[in-house]
């Protein structure tokens, strides 16, 4: 089965664009997943432990035939060759974090994952790339597309957007 992602992708600690455009690359160059839409980079304020360097952040939208926790293994391998250390401190610093913000209609929750990710919805730095690549995307449980969402009570982490691209 084939399945429509978006992956969330944030870096904040050495080259951060080097880590975005590699993790994008290790992701295409996987036999079992295409990357399918990119969305611009956006320099954001942290979230959580404010006391760090901004990230990075965009996000992608994948197929792939991997099931939720073969996808999710896979995210993590990448996050760990290009550097993140496991277990690690909540809000610290990463070189790459891959969130799975949503997996189709999708709702799955164990102890070790939660899809939609628990806090898309409290992210510009989630929401505002992931209407840029699918506007009409309609998130498990919503009843309108991504894009009719009211934004204006979220917290606002995004500085700018970046011209760079990651393919």
């Amino acid at each position: 089965m084939v399945n429509n992602i978006f992956l969330g992708l944030g870096s904040n600690k050495g080259d951060r664009l080097y880590f975005l455009r590699a993790a994008v690359k290790k992701i295409h160059g996987f036999e079992s997943c295409k990357v399918l839409s990119v969305s611009s980079v956006y320099e954001t304020r942290p979230y959580g432990n404010s006391n760090q360097e901004n990230f990075y952040n965009a996000v992608i939208e994948i197929d792939t035939g991997l099931g939720v926790i073969g996808l999710h293994k896979f995210l993590q391998n990448i996050e760990i060759e290009l550097g993140r250390k496991y277990p690690h401190e909540k809000w610290a610093p990463r070189e790459i974090d891959i969130d799975i913000l949503f997996l189709n209609t999708l709702i799955y929750e164990t102890e070790e994952l939660i899809i939609p990710h628990p806090e898309v919805y409290k992210r510009d730095f989630a929401l505002i790339p992931l209407i840029e690549i699918a506007p009409d995307f309609v998130p498990p449980g919503q009843k309108k597309k991504i894009k009719e969402f009211d934004l204006s009570n979220i917290e606002k982490h995004i500085i700018n957007k970046l011209d760079y691209s990651l393919i």
